[in-house]
Parts: C-alpha cells; sequence; structure tokens
C-alpha cells in the first residue's frame, strides 16, 4: 500500500550546527527507507512564501500568494513509501525529524476510478 508522509513544520530559526544535525538525520531516513525498498518518493518543499493558492469560483479564477490557510505549522515536504501496512506507514513516519516538533500526517494514496 502507498502512503504519503506529509510533514508539517513549525517555522523556526536554527544555528547552522543546528540546520546540520537535522539535515544529517533526514538524509540517514531517507537512506534507510531507500535501502529497504520502501521509498517510492519525496522532496521537501520551497517556503511558504513560494506559494500561491489558486481558486475558482463562478468560472473565475483568482490565485492567492502564499498557503492555502496560515497555520502555526506549514507543509514543508513529503516522502512517498510503498508498505505493507498502515502500522509500518506510522513507524515511518514516527522517524522523521519533524515528527519531534512537528507533525507528520500519514494519507493513504487511492486510486482515481476509471
Amino acid at each position: 500500500m502507498r502512503y504519503a508522509l506529509l510533514i508539517y513544520s513549525k517555522p523556526i530559526a536554527l544555528d547552522s550546527a543546528a540546520l546540520g544535525a537535522i539535515g544529517a538525520e533526514y538524509m540517514a531516513f531517507s537512506q534507510a527507507i531507500a535501502d529497504s525498498g520502501e521509498m517510492a518518493g519525496g522532496d521537501p518543499f520551497e517556503g511558504v512564501d513560494a506559494a500561491t493558492s489558486v481558486r475558482v469560483r463562478d468560472g473565475h479564477v483568482t490565485t492567492t500568494p502564499g498557503p492555502f490557510a496560515t497555520t502555526e505549522e506549514a507543509l514543508t515536504g513529503y516522502y512517498l513509501v510503498d508498505v505493507k501496512d498502515l502500522g509500518r506507514a506510522v513507524e515511518l513516519a514516527a522517524r522523521i525529524p519533524d515528527a519531534r516538533t512537528g507533525v507528520v500526517e500519514v494519507r493513504p494514496i487511492g486510486s482515481i476510478p476509471s
């Protein structure tokens, strides 16, 4: 079963040592799930200041700079994993470094009916 592990983080300022340590944790986690064959993809996102929200109302397209909602935590990246079940997806989500200070949403990936 495929799952998206959506990473929501609080924007915080980190010194270069702390930033390097978190980066190393992410690299180790990424390598571990790649080695296990469970990683199907993943990337960090640009900051929320680079986001554009799109809405269509009554046939008119409007865009707004920034994310859909203003929250304390922002969607900062994701992993796509292919694992045996939800339990394993939750185990992996708990190992993502930002799970300690933010939240990781585990979302099953469904198929579009044809």
